[in-house]
């Protein structure tokens, strides 16, 4: 049965075409007979408890520099659609939780992918916290000597932003650094939430894991490399995407937070893991499905639709 299927997302023009993975959604949806449709958050609408987005007719193409055919805008209820992707990337703002109390009011009559409400009540560094045995030590607070006493007993340790994204913000601090008072102050001046702060964990020098869980399931993963001189693997900021397999520990975190992940609706979801240790749960865009294609040709655009379908 073709689907309607709108998804909420940034602007289509600025998404790689080999890397993007609503872009990768997009191309099995339409494959599939699925019609597809556009918007920006900025175009979602909520008046009198209906909920309503200027969405454009969406065509894609995997062609360099012509990936993509928009048609007009025009309004439309939510509740025509079989199917939301919430697909915008972070920050998770209070302009992004806006966006999921009002998809809450079209859910599940028509099925956003994640659950708002569950995105919104799990923010990537905090959901975490959430499952024994499993993070880093670490530190989610404001106060100062509770860092530095934090500090004094792992050495070596990170800083970051709570709502932070992309590993902007991310700061290795080791036992004779001069300058944690300054940082700290920084991060008082620009962010209200408390910083999280984890012991650093020496084995991201060998990679900092995404594995793709589908419907609950650890279906595979990617490796991420950081580039010489820099603590962050992130590829925003110069990791390396690399093949590597699951291994028994990346199982186990999956299979201890898959049933979870399947309750709350939460279909597709990434999560890090450095070591034996799970940093982080992302929930919001996840990303890392065209680089599993390319490597290990796991197919999980074709996975997440099947388990989207399923639910309808």
């Amino acid at each position: 049965m073709a689907l309607e299927v709108a998804i909420q997302m940034d602007p289509i023009e600025t998404v790689s075409i080999n890397g993007d993975s609503s872009f990768a959604l997009a191309l099995e949806a339409q494959k599939r007979g699925h019609r597809l449709y556009h918007y920006l958050p900025r175009h979602l609408t909520f008046r009198d408890r209906k909920v309503t987005a200027r969405v454009a007719p969406l065509e894609v193409r995997r062609v360099q520099g012509d990936h993509f055919t928009l048609g007009p805008r025009e309004a439309v209820d939510l509740k025509t659609m079989n199917v939301v992707l919430l697909r915008q990337d972070p920050p998770f703002d209070m302009s992004y939780i806006t966006t999921t109390h009002v998809l809450e009011h079209i859910h599940p009559k028509t099925l956003v992918v994640n659950d708002p409400a569950s995105v919104r009540n799990a923010p990537e560094k905090l959901f975490v916290t959430h499952f024994e045995g499993l993070m880093p030590p670490t530190l989610i607070t404001h106060d100062p000597e509770e860092i530095k006493a934090f500090r004094d007993e792992h050495k070596d340790i990170l800083v970051k932003p709570l709502f932070g994204n992309g590993g902007a913000g991310v700061f290795l601090i080791k036992p004779d650094d001069e300058t944690l008072n300054s940082l700290l102050e920084l991060f008082t001046q620009f962010y209200r939430e408390p910083v999280i702060v984890q012991r650093y964990l020496p084995e991201v020098r060998q990679g900092d894991k995404r594995v793709i869980l589908v419907d609950g399931k650890g279906v595979g993963a990617i490796n991420r490399i950081p580039a010489q001189g820099e603590a962050r693997s992130n590829m925003h900021v110069g990791g390396r995407a690399v093949q590597c397999e699951m291994t028994k520990r990346d199982h186990a975190i999956c299979e201890a937070i898959g049933p979870e992940l399947k309750r709350l609706g939460l279909v597709f979801v990434g999560i890090d893991v450095i070591g034996d240790f799970l940093t982080e749960i992302n929930v919001t865009s996840p990303t890392g499905i065209q680089e599993l294609s390319r490597f290990d040709g796991i197919d999980v655009a074709a996975m997440l639709w099947d388990a989207i379908e399923a639910k309808l």
